[in-house]
């Protein structure tokens, strides 16, 4: 069988995109896979017993009532502000623009968690993690907002273990919008090789990889199965 042309690839992709929501460039992928970096958060937050703080707390809990309510969101968002004005180098500035950031996700106003991540992406925080968080959440919201070259400039800051095999994976998302698949291939496969190495799970992404040309063999999951056009005359 020959190799497909990359018109070929993209037409693949673009049957898989319209098939699957286009959740590579939607809230849909965030939902898949960036809530990674949210359990890494709660993670350091059981770990570390000072950011348990009265006001970030309170800002958590009032958090579950803003859903369908845009003035208790603009409340939160003004309370989580002043959290940031007062210690803006602090995790709880962190800790609340990233629970910002997802609420915004939640009702696909990304511009909105742009600008609220963009207030704590600069932190002078001695946090490897969450400062790499903040541009991997970042990127997220600029490439929902075809914000591409911005979205790159973030993922190459993204090099945290814990973190990179997501920031990987998203860049292959960036390039795939932009109809570069020759640099998706090699950010999926960088994606894949961690994800193989860590036993983590990869079907979505061995979707993704089929859907750009490169068929991948995963004894331990099975290989998803694209609808495609055969010619049998």
């Amino acid at each position: 069988m020959n190799a497909l042309s990359d018109e070929e690839q993209l037409d693949s992709l673009k049957s898989f995109t319209k098939k699957y929501g286009s959740a590579m460039i939607s809230g849909i992928l965030i939902a898949l896979i960036a809530f990674f970096g949210w359990e890494y958060w709660q993670k350091k937050n059981l770990a570390t017993s000072q950011i348990n703080t009265a006001k970030v707390q309170q800002l958590m809990d009032d958090a579950q009532n803003v859903k369908a309510d845009g003035n208790a969101f603009n409340a939160l968002s003004a309370t989580a502000d002043k959290i940031v004005k007062e210690a803006p180098d602090s995790v709880q500035a962190i800790q609340t623009q990233l629970l910002m950031a997802k609420l915004a996700y939640d009702k696909a106003d990304y511009a909105h968690a742009e600008r609220a991540l963009k207030k704590v992406e600069n932190s002078k925080l001695k946090d490897d993690g969450l400062v790499q968080l903040v541009k991997l959440r970042l990127a997220y919201a600029q490439l929902a907002q075809k914000k591409y070259d911005d979205a790159i400039k973030n993922l190459a800051l993204v090099t945290e273990p814990a973190f990179k095999a997501t920031a990987d994976e998203a860049l292959g998302d960036v390039y795939v919008a932009k109809n570069d698949i020759a640099n998706a291939k090699k950010a999926y496969m960088s994606a894949w090789d961690a994800l193989m190495e860590r036993k983590q799970e990869r079907q979505i992404l061995q979707i993704k990889l089929e859907s750009v040309g490169v068929l991948v063999d995963d004894p331990e999951v099975e290989r998803p199965i694209l609808e495609t056009q055969v010619d049998e005359s």
